[in-house]
């Protein structure tokens, strides 16, 4: 077969690296080249169809490939709306690469739709896949991966429903002169082993992408591994074609639109609407640190200096039902997800941007790792780490964890006009972890910075469900403080650093 040029014989390989490297060096190619955006090849009249009318174009389930032969299914999405350019899938099988083909008889075509069935759509290709597995059920298979759109992807585990996605690279992202959006232009997915052992939690799917953008092009592998905690393992090498100002890696993206620290709320019966509430952040100087997420009133981006972090992830640490009260959405239920290196990403930051939304429907929220060592036009660099879900925390996290922030008026009842009414009050609630373990007449201290200005009044309190609580105030500056907390005994810590922004403005 022709691989995007690359002659990749249909004969057997040696081994599973040579279709990798055969990716790798397709991509390499790729960079040396100009950049070519893919050809227009969606037939007319799929091009102009609205939202409406491409969700009554639906993969019948019947037709899903491998369903019969192994615990992975596969099931695809048609190209239209604003999937504008079909992307190249691929099955690999004993050894050989075979094209999937698009067939208008694996799709039904209702409503609005329907009138599409009399249209030639030859050309139409595939604009994404989702797989799917026995996750909660011997009966039935749960879809727990799709790959939709540019580089994006999202997976769940058992018991969750999706929520932040991931993506292949974040390129330019809150940059003045717009982020770049690379894109998985083809695939390659490995026929899953028909004696594969649907109990197993060591049962993996595997598959290759080839991606390309003005800037870089790169070859992708990705294992996935279903579970409580489903994983997927990615490798990748990467070639610029350009210089790149801000290689995001291993980007999430997620929602957050109010949540309890919030001061502004929408007219709504539901406490809170987020997909993500906190960033946290394991150092390479093993420091844990949460930052709760905002829904800033202008665009905020905050750096974490760090160097050879060992993970970072978009958490979902609020997991009540009584606290979102949402019966469709079923955010108590959105995953976390950790991203863990599998290398020395040496000296960098994560960084968070916050974008203002006004409701649940746009994603807001994005976290990275950027490096020090930037790329730049003809280098290379390769990646290799892990992602996956999680429904409380990192195993390795055994210290207590911020699980409330909340701030008021210092103010008390009747006292508006005392100076106290210019102040903020501050409270953050730990609990779990190290802290299970001490009780309340030990001598608790609470440790605390800020960068601009004093924190007023601080102190750590013990509570009557055996967590701890930080509190402090912070006066009306007129500017943003950025504060910095964490409660210790014996000077060592026994809690996570809280970091959070106070902008009085907002």
């Amino acid at each position: 077969m022709i691989l995007f040029g690359c002659t990749l014989a249909s004969t057997a390989f040696a081994a599973d690296d040579r279709h990798f490297s055969a990716v790798i060096e397709r991509a390499q190619q790729l960079a040396e080249e100009t950049y070519q955006p893919p050809e227009e090849s969606l037939p007319q009249a799929l091009r102009n169809i609205n939202y409406d009318t491409y969700r009554q174009i639906r993969f019948d389930p019947e037709h899903a490939y491998w369903q019969d032969e192994s615990p992975f299914s596969l099931q695809l999405f048609h190209s239209g709306f604003i999937f504008q350019t079909p992307i190249t899938l691929n099955v690999i099988e004993n050894d050989s690469a075979t094209p999937l083909p698009f067939l208008a008889d694996n799709y039904s075509y209702d409503g609005n739709a329907a009138k599409l069935k009399e249209q030639d759509l030859t050309g139409s290709g595939h604009a994404g896949f989702r797989l799917h597995y026995p996750l909660n059920s011997d009966e039935y298979n749960d879809e727990f991966a799709v790959f939709l759109g540019a580089s994006y992807f999202r997976i769940v585990g058992r018991g969750q429903a999706y929520g932040l996605s991931t993506r292949g690279l974040a390129i330019d992202t809150a940059s003045p002169n717009g982020e770049e959006f690379p894109a998985f232009r083809e695939f390659w997915m490995y026929k899953p082993d028909a004696d594969a052992d649907a109990d197993a939690d060591a049962d993996q799917f595997e598959l290759l992408a080839l991606m390309d953008s003005p800037s870089v092009s790169g070859a992708y592998r990705f294992i996935l591994t279903p579970g409580d905690n489903t994983q997927v393992e990615i490798e990748a090498e990467l070639f610029a074609r350009e210089d790149i100002a801000k290689l995001g890696v291993a980007p999430l993206t997620s929602m957050f639109t109010y949540g309890e620290a919030s001061r502004e709320r929408p007219d709504d019966f539901r406490p809170q609407v987020h997909d993500s509430d906190g960033l946290l952040m394991h150092t390479g100087s093993d420091e844990w640190i949460w930052r709760p997420l905002s829904n800033p009133a202008q665009v905020r981006t905050s750096a974490f200096i760090d160097e050879a972090p060992h993970g970072f992830g978009l958490m979902q640490r609020e997991r009540d039902f009584n606290h979102y009260l949402d019966t469709e959405a079923h955010y108590h239920r959105r995953p976390s997800q950790w991203v863990e290196p599998l290398s020395d990403w040496g000296p960098g930051h994560v960084e968070l941007v916050e974008i203002p939304t006004p409701d649940e429907t746009h994603d807001n929220i994005v976290a990275y790792w950027v490096a020090d060592d930037t790329l730049d036009t003809g280098e290379s660099r390769r990646l290799h780490y892990r992602t996956f879900t999680l429904n409380s925390q990192p195993e390795e996290h055994a210290l207590g964890r911020a699980i409330r922030t909340r701030h008021g008026s210092a103010a008390g009842p009747g006292q508006t006009d005392s100076s106290a009414s210019e102040q903020r009050q501050f409270i953050v609630d730990f609990q779990g972890g190290a802290l299970a373990d001490i009780t309340a007449d030990q001598p608790v201290e609470l440790d605390i910075s800020t960068q601009q200005g004093e924190a007023l009044l601080p102190q750590a309190t013990a509570l009557p469900n055996g967590g701890w609580r930080a509190s402090f105030r912070l006066p009306d500056s007129g500017q943003p403080s950025d504060v910095r907390l964490r409660l210790t005994l014996n000077g060592k810590p026994v809690s996570e650093t809280w970091n959070y922004v106070w902008y009085p403005d907002e």
